[in-house]
């Protein structure tokens, strides 16, 4: 079943020029200069975000749900002088993204994604997919395998799913609190079951980003054991300790059992949303870089 053309990710034109407005500004915080490119697929055209050295091996990043492209870019600054990196704009999930919302239950994901790495040359490259973006980067592993080499996860979704109690009363009910009246507090409330650390960018986008974009509840359907245990490639994932939505433990502890070639670590007194911090970053580039460059 081929995906269907819904209402724009934004509820009108004011929010649309206040997401882009975040758009940019998460792109001035990348330290390098970056290109945008509009790739053909299946599905439309696609903005893809790119940064790095032109001759640097290449790594393919997908972003987390309602953010985008240059906001993973500008956490990705250590790395941006050793990789070229390559960040698409996933459907449904960016203002810069294909106003659709693919479906979850069959191959829409990964065939969007290997048209890109089809379109841009990329024969077998690294992919690295945090959150909902983790969720495109593992269905994409599954489906095509000879078509990444490396995979890498932060705080993934569709591995494991938290509890929905927990989710109600700390996650809904504070969100329907904030859109009824968006204060300070409230947004504050809100976000510090998901926020490590808190950042105004981030956190000003995200209030932003609540009521700006209407919020899609489909949840990724979880792997299926055998869909874990046919990863070919080399895996890392790192989970968050005290992440009420793909607790830390749980998530680690089924790629370890299930996934034949996987390392990483559970990252303590972590958020599903990590730290936006310097230290986090470069923590962060180091993991990424020693795995890629490992060639046990």
């Amino acid at each position: 079943m081929g995906p269907r053309l819904e209402r724009p990710v934004w509820r009108d034109q004011t929010a649309r020029d206040r997401l882009e407005g975040w758009y940019r500004r998460f792109q001035s915080r990348i330290s390098v200069p970056t290109e945008s490119r509009e790739i053909p697929t299946r599905y439309g055209t696609n903005h893809v975000l790119t940064a790095g050295p032109d001759d640097a091996p290449p790594l393919v990043c997908l972003h987390a749900m309602r953010t985008g492209s240059s906001f993973i870019m500008s956490e990705l600054g250590p790395l941006l002088d050793r990789y070229r990196v390559i960040a698409p704009d996933l459907p449904g999930q960016s203002v810069r993204g294909l106003q659709r919302r693919l479906s979850l239950t069959d191959e829409s994901h990964a065939n969007w994604l290997l048209d890109l790495l089809d379109e841009l040359q990329l024969d077998c490259p690294p992919v690295f997919g945090v959150s909902w973006g983790g969720f495109i980067a593992r269905q994409m592993a599954t489906v095509f395998p000879e078509r990444i080499n490396r995979l890498a996860l932060l705080v993934p979704a569709g591995i494991v799913s938290g509890s929905h109690w927990v989710g109600l009363i700390r996650i809904a009910i504070p969100m329907l609190r904030y859109r009824l009246r968006p204060s300070p507090s409230n947004l504050r409330r809100l976000l510090d079951p998901l926020f490590t650390n808190w950042d105004d960018d981030w956190g000003h986008f995200m209030g932003d980003a609540f009521r700006d974009m209407p919020f899609d509840f489909r949840l990724p359907p979880l792997a299926t054991d055998q869909e874990l245990r046919e990863l070919a490639m080399p895996v890392m994932v790192l989970a968050a300790a005290d992440d009420i939505s793909f607790p830390g433990d749980s998530l680690y502890q089924r790629m370890q059992a299930l996934v034949p070639d996987c390392r990483g670590e559970v990252i303590p007194d972590c958020k599903h949303c990590p730290p936006a911090t310097p230290e986090f970053r470069d923590w962060l580039a180091d993991q990424l870089a020693a795995f890629l460059a490992d060639n046990r």
